[in-house]
């Protein structure tokens, strides 16, 4: 590939189109031998990559790619928009969610082979510069997402944009209400009121709605607990005046290499743990994703006793509440 080909193309994750190729000397059969050899592939009309940084990209690389050719190809200088600029931004996206591209121009909606363009105002402040396009902000972004997303779906992403500090409830506030005039932004309103930047995984987020959606009260989140000894750790949910701990166990930390340590010794630290704070006189229920079934109403059932009791007598450990802004660098 001709150097300042390759160079246009790496200032676009490899994208590149048949004007640059031109420019630099590649003749319009030239192009056609490299695309029937397969070593470059046609992502639209007029704009490749090679069949190489292609092959090496990821899911959401690829999604990536595919989004440059399509804002490429089209013209009104659209913004990546809606769930292609949540994989740019890389917060949660359902895993249901459609891998067409999305854009949003201020003065046209139509639809395309893989693309679909959305009609609504950007402000300036909605957006944010991208590899020489553009693409909305995590706010506009999420707000726009939740207005298509289910309620649990929208929750877990709003919270894990705040809790990876991609954005304060301030920044979701304005969008919500920047948006109040657009479908669906009811829905987005009740996801930013649902959402805790506090919950530290899906299941956490999951776990909260549907204790919510079942009747329980609101738990608090991340509350830290200490004995004689100091901490013991971070209950993922909280009840002050019955002393029940809520834990939303995935099996990603047994699992997950990220974690630091051997499955075997997560698991025993976090008996150990559990332990420690039974001693204290604790109540701790485990959620996992096998009980959002058949068997909730079970747990929910149960949570519901232990909180119809509250606790009595002298208290051996000191809960510590949390905040978005205030986590402890503590593992729970």
């Amino acid at each position: 590939m001709h150097p300042e080909l390759r160079a246009a193309a790496d200032t676009r994750l490899g994208v590149f189109t048949s004007k640059e190729a031109v420019d630099v000397g590649y003749r319009v059969e030239d192009i056609r031998a490299e695309l029937r050899s397969r070593r470059w592939l046609r992502l639209r009309k007029g704009v490749y990559a090679t069949a190489k940084d292609v092959a090496g990209a990821d899911e959401r690389q690829r999604h990536l790619l595919d989004c440059i050719a399509v804002l490429t190809s089209l013209d009104a200088g659209p913004v990546l928009s809606h769930a292609s600029a949540a994989r740019l931004h890389e917060l949660v996206v359902p895993r249901a969610e459609a891998p067409e591209v999305r854009v949003t121009t201020t003065d046209q909606w139509r639809r395309g082979r893989g693309y679909r363009v959305a009609r609504a105002a950007l402000p300036a402040d909605d957006v944010v510069p991208w590899l020489g396009y553009r693409t909305t902000t995590v706010a506009r972004t999420l707000v726009d997402c939740a207005r298509e997303w289910s309620l649990v779906d929208s929750v877990i992403a709003f919270d894990a944009a705040i809790q990876e500090r991609k954005v304060d409830r301030a920044e979701l506030q304005r969008a919500v209400l920047a948006g109040r005039h657009r479908v669906g932004i009811a829905g987005a309103a009740r996801a930013l009121n649902l959402s805790d930047g506090r919950a530290e995984s899906g299941l956490e987020s999951r776990g909260r709605l549907a204790m919510i959606f079942a009747g329980l009260p609101r738990p608090q989140l991340q509350v830290e607990i200490y004995d004689d000894e100091g901490f013991i750790g971070r209950a993922d949910g909280w009840y002050q005046d019955a002393a029940v701990a809520i834990e939303f166990d995935g099996q990603v930390k047994y699992t997950d290499p990220r974690y630091g340590a051997l499955p075997g010794e997560v698991l025993w630290n976090e008996k150990r743990r559990e332990d420690r704070m039974r001693d204290t006189g604790i109540r701790v229920v485990r959620v996992v994703n096998e009980d959002f079934g058949a068997t909730w109403p079970r747990k929910v059932a149960r949570i519901r006793s232990l909180l119809a009791t509250p606790w009595v007598g002298s208290r051996r450990f000191r809960a510590v509440p949390t905040d978005e802004r205030t986590r402890t660098s503590d593992a729970a």
